[in-house]
């Protein structure tokens, strides 16, 4: 278990075509539990959940940008909210499709031209600039590994591949104050422990001035919309490219922010 933990502790993506020992020791470890579910599957017990539950919160919270440590959090405290979660997509029509269909979002299922082509303030046009402009890209979301129902594991993927989308529909940039704000959007929303801790303990790194906008003004705001707004995982965002971004937030009840996050980075 200590060896399982300590793999799990080192960054969990490789160089493509490389094994280093972490991930030899994880999939070791796998070949003694329950049988893989999925691809990347690595079968826990509750006691190695809990131990690596526990050094992901430690380094997570160290480092809020070792997004591999809240990936692993995540997925191991997770699964209350998870269940949530599902059965609120599978109870939604538009939810229930992304069930049945798992489409992903990742460089390879984006056709960057079209996005490109789409008209200025399209949710599509929108979310491409969001990517430009903060130099992000989706393909860089852990996979999922530690989840032990292929269902559950869909779900949580979902939700990371779908965050630079709630970015683009709040407004927000990627700086430290932009990420505390959809992690309270994202805590009402799932109730996911992980988002819960990074809502609560991301502002412990802000300046004086973003603490204060933060407290006044950009937490309430941030969880008024997530409670008044829709379940935002059951949007098919992949159909909706041609929306206009401002008609998506006006269906959901999200109002404009109460100010720029940008400038106080």
């Amino acid at each position: 278990m200590a060896t399982l933990l300590r793999a799990a502790l080192r960054p969990l993506r490789p160089p493509p075509g490389h094994r280093g020992p972490a991930v030899d020791v994880l999939l070791r470890g796998a070949r003694h539990g329950a049988g893989q579910l999925y691809p990347e599957h690595i079968p826990t017990s509750p006691l190695q959940k809990v131990l690596l539950a526990a050094g992901s919160a430690g380094m997570a919270l160290y480092n809020p940008y070792r997004h591999d440590m809240v990936a692993v959090l995540g997925e191991t405290t997770g699964l209350h909210a998870l269940k949530v979660l599902r059965d609120q997509m599978k109870r939604d029509p538009e939810g229930a499709q992304i069930l049945r269909e798992r489409p992903r979002i990742l460089l390879s299922t984006l056709d960057l031209d079209k996005l490109r082509s789409l008209p200025e303030g399209s949710l599509g046009r929108e979310y491409l600039r969001f990517l430009d402009v903060n130099r992000v890209s989706p393909d860089t979301r852990a996979p999922t590994r530690f989840v032990d129902d292929e269902e559950l594991a869909y779900v949580i993927q979902r939700y990371r591949e779908v965050h630079d989308m709630l970015h683009t529909l709040l407004g927000m940039p990627t700086n430290m104050l932009g990420e505390i704000v959809v992690k309270w959007f994202e805590a009402v929303q799932t109730g996911l422990p992980m988002c819960i801790l990074g809502a609560l303990f991301g502002p412990i790194r802000l300046h004086t001035q973003g603490l204060q906008v933060l407290v006044s003004e950009l937490i309430p705001w941030a969880v008024q919309n997530g409670r008044r707004a829709p379940c935002v995982f059951n949007l098919y965002y992949e159909r909706r490219w041609e929306q206009p971004l401002r008609a998506l937030r006006e269906e959901l009840g999200i109002t404009d922010p109460p100010m720029l996050v940008r400038a106080l980075a």
